[in-house]
């Protein structure tokens, strides 16, 4: 038997795994590729982090040997330009002709160019190649403003990408009324519009572009409503076209809106030919994510080589990460009354949107909408997709994932095993159990490798995980709870490692203990682990690129693009003199000022290259960084105590200050609170705290493990009628404890609900010290105590920390006019980003 040809036009992603898919089935079979970039196949669902990597090597999808080894000829710099359907046979830009007995079209999709006057103006890039990203890079250089004309997935990823390359003053321009309207609601796309606002995108929605201003080079952008904005450059990313027009030339059936129209093996209209990915248009469906275009690279491998399989359709569900914020949607998720019930939560606080919509009897989940917490999502995934019975309370699953732990591993059991776990690989949950029961996978990484799971665009890899540790939970071995795929090490095992090898930077952590680039997961949580340990300024040594957002500005960042200043008050106490200052100072930048539940003054509405100088005139009057920003220590809130009320049994004013200046600064997996009692009339609210307080007659109760906020948990009783020196010393232990072997972004309270024996071991290996570890403890906290320094008194010294503050580096002078404030009982407050001004 003759050998078989196969001529492969494209070789973006979904070329790629058709290559790969035919070279499973057959390796003898020949194949050809020709494509029309100049470097091979790279990943395209991550290539905002080509601004991130130090060189492209990391994101193609195969090393060059690969196609040696599989004997695939690869012509890059070299599109097809004609086709003799009759004597199957296509030429090449560069003039080779090779003959096929089937051609592929995998031509991919272009960007969508609308023909607006000024489009050819310099400053105006598309959003598509690596190409394209380099020359957006090198002109982001010279540039302090910068425009995305598309608010959909890739809009908003090219907008991530311009904030990441320092252009910090960006706005999203979307023709539709709300962000992302193939995937979410109004209500989901406000929050999300919230949430980027934090990051300095303003977005303009329900605009219309009429024509690009200036006149060789782009200065703004006039909209039809007459309105208008300033610009240096503009991304353009408003949707996509098949890349048809070969097929079109050689007289494919095309369809009304473009797109090869394919069967449901991938046949275009000459049977020797198919067409897969974004090119192909299946029953008036252009697929615009890879996991379907995957699917049709398996369908058309399988069916030139004999085997009857057929492409039916593609749940358009999907998962991402925009700057940190989870979107996604799943199974329909406009579907609205009668047809459907709609249960909602919504916290504009938390920035968390999640929608559920369910059968009218509340049986079966039809589709949902997650923003700012999407954990759940893979589950509710594949509830929708295998039809699986819903809880009798569905709002439940509305919860936080941690919430649902109880009814976790029955949720995987009921998943039935040709469930669909990977789309982009085909991998169903059988294949992942199977790796794990027969292959001696143990971890998301070793099935990633077996099977393939997780290795697309990667939405699947914490159901993989779920799915890892619940059967190996039923084989009875141990698990480890790695932290992420950059490192094959829980959290604890991770901090003992970075102590032992004495690691004081990020880079230095990731280089010696893990791999690859690290992601949103590690890099803050290596940041905790070394401030932790050495109490070293977390924006030096390279640090600050690891570090939440909140902590590279030592301020969080409020609505409206301002900053917020909160000066530590240990234990409330004040001196009126400081009082004053802090007026001055709120009158000074025009602060909005508010008194909180945590004893503090906050001062809000603080521009970028503001902060410096208000620090320094803090610092002048004896102030220090209240660390609002950190997960640290926050405010050790006390009551009068003895000094003012009849009622106080000892001066809990003093001891709040000791135990507040003691521990300042401390960094661990989450924010700490503190409060002191002078009686059990608990005015500071001792027994809501992360490690509360209160005066007896015999001494001091010590309460541990409380947690207000969405779920309140009252602390429980450590230790009773203690002195002030045992209670410190009770508190180091319990701290260290607490930080050595909490999981990532873990308060107390969670912490202590899963410690196998709760409260009694924690006071045995506390009080009675079981481990044997509280000299150590001790030794570590004062260590850090010793140690410490105000993060904002470092930043104003140092010159090259305190350039970091301004929000245009060629005018470090000027503030960010985009930021605006409204009248509000007496003060200033700043303006959401998307209110419109006149």
């Amino acid at each position: 038997m003759n050998r078989k040809t196969v001529v492969v036009i494209g070789n973006g992603m979904v070329g790629n795994k058709f290559c790969e898919k035919i070279k499973q089935k057959k390796p003898e079979i020949d194949i050809i590729v020709f494509s029309e970039e100049p470097i091979r196949a790279y990943d395209r669902v991550h290539l905002t982090d080509f601004f991130k990597i130090p060189s492209v090597e990391e994101l193609f999808l195969s090393k060059e040997e690969w196609y040696i080894e599989n004997s695939i000829q690869i012509h890059l710099n070299d599109p097809v330009i004609d086709i003799d359907r009759d004597k199957k046979e296509v030429r090449s830009l560069k003039g080779l002709k090779i003959s096929y007995d089937y051609l592929i079209f995998a031509t991919g999709s272009s960007a969508f160019v609308p023909p607006l006057p000024g489009i050819e103006k310099e400053g105006v890039f598309l959003y598509r190649t690596i190409e394209d990203l380099e020359l957006i890079k090198n002109y982001a250089g010279h540039s302090k403003r910068g425009a995305v004309m598309g608010g959909g997935l890739l809009g908003l990823e090219a907008a991530k990408a311009l904030v990441d390359l320092g252009i910090t003053e960006t706005s999203v321009i979307e023709f539709a009324p709300r962000l992302m309207p193939r995937q979410i609601d109004d209500s989901a796309s406000s929050i999300l519009q919230s949430k980027l606002s934090e990051f300095g995108l303003t977005c303009l929605l329900n605009k219309s572009t009429k024509e690009l201003l200036g006149e060789q080079h782009l200065t703004g952008i006039a909209f039809n409503d007459g309105s208008s904005i300033e610009t240096d450059m503009l991304v353009i990313s408003a949707g996509i076209r098949p890349r048809d027009e070969l097929a079109k030339k050689i007289g494919l059936t095309i369809g009304t809106r473009g797109g090869i129209v394919v069967n449901a093996h991938m046949q275009t209209s000459d049977p020797s030919i198919y067409a897969i990915g974004e090119c192909s248009l299946f029953e008036e469906m252009i697929y615009g994510l890879v996991a379907p275009g995957y699917e049709m690279a398996e369908i058309a491998a399988s069916h030139l080589l004999g085997e009857q399989k057929s492409f039916k359709g593609f749940d358009m569900s999907t998962k991402l990460k925009l700057m940190g914020v989870d979107v996604a949607s799943f199974g329909d998720p406009f579907i609205t009354e009668p047809f459907a019930r709609i249960i909602v939560l919504e916290d504009r606080n938390k920035g968390i949107y999640k929608r559920l919509n369910v059968t009218s009897d509340g049986a079966r989940l039809l589709g949902g909408i997650l923003v700012g917490d999407a954990t759940s999502y893979n589950m509710l995934l594949q509830t929708v997709t295998n039809n699986l019975p819903l809880p009798s309370d569905p709002e439940f699953l509305l919860l936080e994932q941690k919430e649902q732990s109880k009814s976790a591993s029955s949720g995987l059991d009921s998943i039935p095993e040709k469930a669909l776990i990977c789309a982009c690989e085909g991998v169903t949950k059988g294949h992942i159990c199977d790796a794990v029961r027969t292959k001696n996978c143990e971890n998301a990484a070793d099935v990633k490798k077996c099977t393939g799971a997780g290795s697309g665009c990667g939405g699947c890899v914490p159901l993989v995980k779920d799915l890892v540790s619940h059967t190996l939970k039923q084989q009875g071995k141990y698990i480890r709870n790695t932290i992420c795929e950059h490192f094959d090490l829980s959290r604890q095992e991770l901090y003992d490692l970075v102590k032992i090898h004495q690691l004081k930077t990020y880079d230095h952590v990731l280089d010696a203990l893990g791999r690859g680039h690290g992601c949103e997961i590690c890099k803050p949580l290596v940041s905790s682990i070394l401030a932790s340990l050495w109490n070293e300024m977390i924006l030096q040594k390279g640090n600050d690129i690891a570090q939440d957002s909140n902590d590279r500005y030592l301020a969080n960042i409020q609505k409206g693009g301002t900053y917020s200043v909160v000066p530590r008050i240990p234990g409330g106490e004040i001196t009126p003199e400081k009082l004053i200052v802090i007026g001055e100072v709120a009158k000074k930048y025009n602060l909005y000022t508010k008194i909180t539940g945590g004893q503090r003054i906050d001062l809000f509405g603080a521009h970028l290259n503001d902060l410096p100088q208000i620090w320094e005139e803090l610092i002048t009057a004896g102030f220090e960084s209240g660390h609002a920003y950190g997960k640290a220590l926050r405010t050790v809130k006390s009551c009068v105590g003895s000094t003012w009320c009849r009622f106080g049994l000892h001066d809990s004013v003093s001891f709040a200050i000791q135990i507040e200046e003691r521990y300042r600064g401390l960094r661990g997996p989450h924010k700490m609170k503190s409060a002191v009692s002078g009686c059990i009339r608990e005015c500071a609210e001792a027994q809501s705290k992360d490690f509360g307080i209160i005066a007896t007659e015999k001494g001091w109760n010590l309460y541990v493990c409380g947690n207000g906020g969405s779920k309140p948990q009252h602390a429980l009783l450590l230790a009773s009628d203690i002195d002030s020196a045992t209670c410190i010393q009770y508190i180091d232990r319990f701290l260290m404890f607490y930080i050595r072997t909490a999981d990532p972004l873990t308060r107390t309270a969670t912490w202590l609900n899963k410690m196998e024996g709760g409260i009694d071991y924690l006071r045995n290996v506390v009080v009675n010290d079981s481990l044997g570890m509280a000299a150590n403890w001790e030794a570590e906290m004062q260590q850090l105590v010793d140690t410490y320094q105000c993060e904002w008194k470092v930043a104003v010294e140092d010159p090259t920390l305190r350039k970091r503050f301004v929000h245009f580096i060629n005018a470090p002078q000027e503030k960010d006019s985009s930021v605006q404030f409204e009248e509000m009982r007496g003060q200033k407050k700043a303006m959401d980003w998307n209110i419109p001004t006149t």
